[in-house]
């Protein structure tokens, strides 16, 4: 791991105009992106999983020092699918809100509850508790006769490394009850542009999951199969889906900020084979105003 002074040297040798743009949009992402797309931030969604935390690992490599608490609060709306796979689309209104202390624990609704075990300037590793929202079978049309997937908490194990002006991000959560899968995601994002009151972030993103995880969302059984009419499909362990995304930050002031987020995931493997999948390209949006304070 990089040591405090590896990463004043970067930080010296990328002293840019482009990238003193890129610095401070970091800075502000720090302050701001962590509450973006909240009400959004479950599984399984379009989003990337880097885009519910996009700023917070360039905010402590290069703002010292952390303040020792800080936070902000507002609402969000998003748009997805109705469920994983489907061609048909909802809207979710929501809160966000995020609580975070120094770089050691945090409470978000895009993070969830979580603390950072290992950190410094360049990478943390952590642990955090988040939610799988699960699927009501009367969500879409092409689900009935499929059963419910109960909500279910995902204990997960997160890394970020800062490669400036590039982070990549991994994790590995497990569902406790509804899917009882394992998931990973693995992502790499950067800013693309930034200004005093503007920026942008953009990144890469792919998710692999267990057989349990898959047979959970795009399996078929016989006993779904003769009550839905699907043919039985039992899918195997693999990459489900890879995609894009960005978010867009205006700040207003010192305080109040607006965020839009978007995203087009592929579905891919045996997920995009599923007969329960209507739709193999998925789209995530999302926007929120907030309250930094």
């Amino acid at each position: 791991m990089p040591s405090l002074d590896f990463s004043i040297g970067r930080r010296i040798h990328l002293w840019s105009p482009r990238n003193l743009r890129l610095l401070w949009a970091s800075l502000v992402a720090g302050l701001c992106l962590i509450g973006s797309g909240a009400a959004m931030a479950q599984t399984p969604a379009p989003l990337g999983e880097w885009q519910y935390s996009a700023g917070i690992a360039l905010r402590s490599m290069f703002q010292d020092p952390l303040p020792t608490w800080d936070g902000n609060v507002g609402i969000a709306v998003s748009g997805q699918p109705r469920y994983p796979g489907s061609s048909q689309y909802h809207i979710e209104p929501g809160p966000t809100f995020d609580l975070r202390y120094k770089d050691i624990a945090f409470l978000s609704a895009g993070e969830g509850l979580g603390v950072n075990i290992l950190h410094d300037k360049a990478y943390r590793v952590g642990i955090a508790l988040g939610y799988d929202v699960g699927r009501d079978q009367d969500s879409g049309r092409h689900l009935h006769g499929m059963g419910d997937i109960s909500p279910a908490a995902e204990p997960k194990l997160f890394a970020e490394y800062v490669l400036f002006p590039v982070v990549l991000r991994g994790n590995i959560r497990r569902g406790i009850g509804g899917n009882d899968g394992w998931i990973g995601d693995l992502s790499a994002y950067m800013p693309v542009y930034g200004s005093e009151k503007f920026f942008i972030f953009a990144g890469l993103t792919t998710t692999y999951t267990d057989s349990t995880y898959q047979r959970a969302y795009y399996g078929v059984t016989p006993l779904q199969s003769r009550r839905s009419g699907y043919r039985i499909f039992t899918p195997g362990s693999g990459f489900e889906r890879a995609g894009f995304g960005t978010n867009l930050v205006w700040y207003w002031n010192d305080h109040w900020f607006c965020t839009a987020e978007g995203a087009v995931q592929r579905l891919v493997g045996d997920a995009e084979s599923s007969p329960l999948t209507a739709s193999k390209v998925q789209l995530g949006l999302s926007g929120s105003i907030g309250y930094q304070f």
